[in-house]
């Protein structure tokens, strides 16, 4: 039989364990422990409280910022001005596929021309209902290797829905106008990976929210109720949705969604609130399951989520902002940081991070501004700067033919096998309610060490994999025009 140890020496033991429990512990605080600083006033940022949009307008490799303005990345050191250039807020991409990003302003439904990276001028469109709308997507929506347009109406609006096809980068016709719901953020994937962009829509005033699967000629179907992402609970025909973002929670190599919604809890009922909702794969028809909360604890005025592995431990984050410094029954409402732990559980970190006390805001956008493999945040009119994580990375920038693949590749999947676990990222444009983060794909790979493999999934259902490729660093990548 085992011998049984005197109670000295098991306390002795017990306290040992206790020790390699916390120390345990600390290193998990520690990994956690990743801060921001606010580095407007040193970059000379002086950027408006409205949407962020992060895209290189120039191919310089630093990426640019637009909020409000058009502010040029000097290299990581600083900001400048471009002239007096004011789209408002704009989405990015290239949608006359000659190499340079353009931007579409859906706070004044207008089109800007990117003409090398130096100037913006105006492109003419048909005639569009009146529309005041929160937020729109680029993406190929017929496969014809140009972007389209789908833009969101909120109230007020004559239409709802606004889909504009792009006629081989010279113009746009209006393909569908309709619907009168309440329309705030507006986002899109391919999250059934059959090779065509599906658009999810964030209703407001408890209208359900949208979900329209294409059927790779911008033929639209909604399947909300169908595929389980009204984003509701039980007497409540949807929410008080403000923006949702795609991603990849679990690392399963199947891309899920969160829906954030504001929601009152008093005499009213208790509203609908923010939740994850995760993709159930081939297997089961590529429904949802709606897992709740997953420790998104309740404040009534969330409004902008925005997604992306901040610490570089491989899993994908949380954003979160308000409407509302201070909401119902004077209950202060405040901006959070989510961090994941790759099994639908997230905690807060915002005090940690020193994010914690940001005003309002609908802003909310990631990029790694200063090229230092680590992710830093636009929000609220200020730019933090991430202060470095000890974790391995990875940047892919994707580009497109122009021939059978739009330029900017958005649309495109990359999944990343690092040891045991796999990453998978897209090329999106708009994100929470109008906001857009860097499209190049990053990746943090944790405690990884060594080369990784990737395999990459063209919008046209194009395959490319490549072994064995070095991490810590920027890696391009573009398709032939024969692929």
């Amino acid at each position: 039989m085992p011998r049984q140890l005197p109670s000295q020496e098991s306390n002795v033991y017990n306290i040992l364990a206790l020790c390699l429990l916390l120390l345990a512990g600390t290193v998990t605080a520690q990994e956690a422990a990743v801060v921001f600083k606010d580095v407007s006033s040193d970059t000379g940022l002086q950027l408006g409280g409205g949407a962020a949009c992060w895209a290189d307008i120039d191919n310089d490799g630093w990426v640019d910022v637009c909020a409000g303005a058009v502010w040029k990345n000097n290299k990581g050191k600083s900001f400048s001005k471009i002239g007096d250039f004011s789209p408002g807020s704009v989405i990015a991409a290239d949608f006359d596929n000659d190499g340079f990003v353009d931007l579409f302003s859906w706070s004044s439904m207008k089109l800007f021309r990117n003409k090398g990276g130096k100037k913006f001028v105006d492109v003419p469109l048909p005639d569009l209902p009146r529309i005041g709308s929160r937020g729109a997507v680029w993406a190929d929506l017929n496969n014809d290797s140009f972007v389209d347009l789908y833009v969101g109406g909120y109230e007020g609006s004559e239409r709802s829905l606004l889909i504009l096809i792009n006629e081989g980068g010279k113009s746009f016709r209006v393909e569908r106008s309709e619907g009168k719901n309440a329309t705030r953020g507006v986002t899109a994937c391919d999250f059934d990976q059959d090779g065509d962009v599906d658009v999810y829509v964030s209703n407001y005033r408890l209208q359900p929210n949208l979900f329209w699967l294409n059927n790779g000629k911008a033929g639209f179907k909604e399947v909300a109720r169908e595929y389980g992402v009204i984003a509701t609970k039980p007497g409540f025909g949807g929410g008080h949705s403000i923006g949702a973002s795609w991603g990849d929670f679990n690392n399963d190599g199947l891309i899920d969604l969160f829906a954030g919604n504001f929601a009152h809890v008093d005499g009213r009922g208790d509203q609908p609130k923010s939740r994850f909702l995760k993709n159930l794969g081939e297997k089961k028809g590529f429904k949802f399951e709606d897992l709740g909360t997953c420790g998104v604890h309740y404040q009534e005025s969330y409004a902008s989520p925005s997604v992306a592995d901040y610490d570089n431990d491989g899993n994908l984050d949380l954003f979160f902002t308000t409407v509302y410094g201070v909401a119902s029954f004077g209950r202060k409402n405040n901006s959070v940081l989510f961090r994941n732990d790759g099994k639908f559980v997230v905690q807060d970190v915002t005090a940690a991070a020193k994010l914690a006390g940001l005003p309002p805001t609908y802003q909310a956008a990631w990029a790694d501004y200063d090229n230092d493999g680590d992710l830093d945040l636009t929000s609220a009119g200020k730019l933090f700067q991430n202060q470095g994580t000890p974790h391995a990375w990875l940047k892919l920038r994707l580009v497109g033919n122009g021939k059978t693949i739009n330029r900017s590749a958005i649309g495109a999947q990359v999944r990343v096998e690092a040891g045991n676990k796999i990453i998978t990222r897209q090329v999106e444009t708009g994100t929470g309610e109008g906001n857009q983060s860097e499209a190049t794909l990053h990746f943090g790979l944790g405690n990884h060490k060594g080369p990784v493999n990737i395999e990459i999934f063209w919008p046209n259902r194009a395959k490319q994999s490549m072994t064995r490729v070095e991490t810590n660093r920027l890696l391009t990548v573009e398709i032939k025009s024969t692929e």
